[in-house]
């Protein structure tokens, strides 16, 4: 193949590499990009400056030209610190955005992306979708957690138990002490939270190399899948083995496939669909999403169940929970090695069938995560985890709705909530938070804490966590409160009811009436970035992109 980077091999372009460095060799080669999302800011990416270093030192022993390049490193617990969060999901763009700004803008031959906290793998998911160059995603590994008097303690518990002990609960540890133990070194959060769901969904669509997700944070398994990582794709460059000929829908059906069977995060629907409307694809995951929803549950990570992350990566991870799908999922979908799904898992078998099992013998059946629809609602959805009874799955009752988290958290602190109610909290979709900011995930652990997440139900248009699963909670809610959605429109009293079963969401108020209303507008003030983003971004059933509509 012809090598775009040659192709726009000017003088005035050699000068500069010259002056990087580049010898006369050089300048044949293919030239790479190492996206690398390091920052000082949080601990998810402290320790990519040396994994790129590995990569950087492994495309030259393969005959390749890195050139490492940065992009933004949002982080749920530190950049969701101003605007109410605001600014997590809008990193998700920028980074994709700023890929294109640097890779495609020189015209560079391929990239291979260090993909670690929740926000990165989509973001570089849909610049390899948009770019379409040979691109090979790295994970960045999970972090170490932390004990107190010998039992484990993680990040969940530390947010569970501060939100908890503000409630009156009682939390596992001091929150003090859990703060000062519950992570031990770099990486993503430990669990099948965003970080690590999408980790596996990447893998799932044939984007690493497999084996790969999760794994432990600057491990030798980790700097060795790096290694190989790098290899590869100086060879994906020779090859011409783009993105779009891997992401088909067969792989998507594959990664939603592996979402569902390890209860993982519901941010993983908007993620994939994003992905997919990047790739110029009609490919519609909430339709997929219901056509998979049979999958059954067959490893519950934390916090679905009590399976450690440790233990899954010990069982095979994600490579292993394919083997399992394997009667269920496309086989023939092309992965990043140049072979199929079904050539890559042919003589692999899963390292301990305790904790990863197979699919007629699952440790809950499906759906663990639902699409619902109804008079209340074109699209919501539901987290069920595993469906033992621990949870309603039917509900109805009356709305109590909020504008905003901090009000929702006073009636709850008050006792002004009661069993059986339907709390509503909105504004905090893609144009009313913006960017799905709003903390609504507090919530969730608030009710917990009072004693209320069995008794009542939680619907919001923001996103949660992937740490959240407790009681019935829907989420994503579209049409959203800023866009005239129902959920803009209801009023304390109103009759919501919410069957998983018949995967419904209704609002027991006649349309015209309910039309008739007026809804809440656009009531949290924004600028910069995000008030841009407000304005280009387009309705969940893209996944929140910003190319638009007349683009797409």
């Amino acid at each position: 193949m012809t090598l775009r980077s040659l192709s726009a091999n000017s003088a005035s372009r050699r000068a500069n590499w010259a002056a990087l460095g580049l010898s006369k060799e050089d300048m044949e080669k293919p030239k790479i990009a190492v996206v690398n999302s390091s920052s000082e800011l949080a601990i998810c990416y402290a320790h990519l400056d040396g994994i790129a270093q590995i990569v950087k030192d492994e495309i030259r022993k393969a005959g390749g030209v890195p050139f490492e390049v940065r992009t933004a490193a949002p982080s749920d617990f530190i950049t969701g610190a101003a605007k109410l969060g605001s600014y997590i999901l809008a990193g998700r763009d920028i980074i994709a955005n700023d890929i294109e700004v640097q890779v495609e803008a020189a015209l560079l031959d391929g990239m291979i992306c260090l993909t670690s906290c929740d926000k990165t793998p989509p973001g570089h998911l849909m610049a390899a979708a948009r770019l379409n160059i040979p691109t090979i995603l790295v994970i960045g590994g999970y972090q170490q957690s932390g004990e107190i008097d010998g039992q484990p303690v993680d990040v969940e518990d530390l947010w569970s138990g501060q939100v908890g002990e503000a409630f009156g609960a009682k939390p596992k540890f001091p929150v003090a002490d859990m703060a000062e133990n519950a992570i031990r070194g770099p990486g993503v959060c430990s669990g099948m939270a965003t970080a690590n769901t999408m980790h596996s969904v990447v893998e799932a669509l044939g984007m690493t190399l497999p084996g790969n997700a999760p794994v432990r944070a600057n491990s030798p398994k980790m700097k060795d899948n790096a290694r190989a990582c790098a290899r590869r794709i100086v060879e994906m460059v020779h090859e011409d083995l783009r993105p779009r000929q891997i992401m088909t829908e067969g792989a998507f059906r594959n990664a939603i496939a592996t979402v569902l069977a390890v209860s993982g995060s519901i941010n993983a629907i908007k993620h994939l669909q994003a992905t997919a409307i990047e790739a110029e694809s009609d490919i519609d995951v909430f339709a997929l999403w219901e056509e998979m929803s049979d999958v059954p549950v067959i490893s519950p990570v934390r916090p679905t169940g009590n399976i450690r992350i440790e233990r899954f990566e010990d069982a095979g991870g994600a490579r292993a929970v394919l083997k399992r799908l394997e009667p269920r999922i496309d086989t023939d979908a092309l992965t990043c090695t140049g072979r199929t799904l079904g050539e890559n898992l042919a003589d692999y078998e899963v390292e301990d069938p305790d904790v990863i099992h197979a699919l007629d013998d699952p440790f809950g059946e499906g759906p663990s995560i639902a699409i619902l629809k109804g008079s209340f609602a074109e699209t919501a959805v539901v987290r069920l985890g595993l469906r033992d009874g621990s949870r309603p799955e039917e509900f109805s009752g009356p709305a109590r709705v909020f504008e905003d988290v901090d009000a929702c958290m006073t009636a709850i602190r008050d006792g002004k909530i009661e069993p059986g109610d339907v709390v509503i909290s909105r504004n905090q979709g893609l144009r009313g938070g913006p960017a799905m900011g709003g903390r609504a995930s507090a919530i969730l652990f608030a009710l917990d804490a009072a004693g209320l997440a069995k008794t009542t139900a939680f619907v919001t248009d923001g996103q949660l966590s992937g740490l959240c699963l407790k009681g019935l909670t829907v989420a994503e809610v579209h049409p959203e409160a800023a866009t005239g959605g129902p959920i803009g429109k209801v009023r304390d009293g109103d009759i919501v009811r919410i069957s998983v079963a018949n995967r419904s969401i209704d609002i027991d108020v006649p349309a015209s009436e309910l039309a008739a209303r007026e809804g809440p507008g656009l009531r949290v003030p924004a600028s910069g970035y995000l008030s841009s983003f407000r304005e280009s971004v387009r309705a969940m059933p893209t996944g929140g992109v910003l190319i638009p509509e007349r683009e797409r």
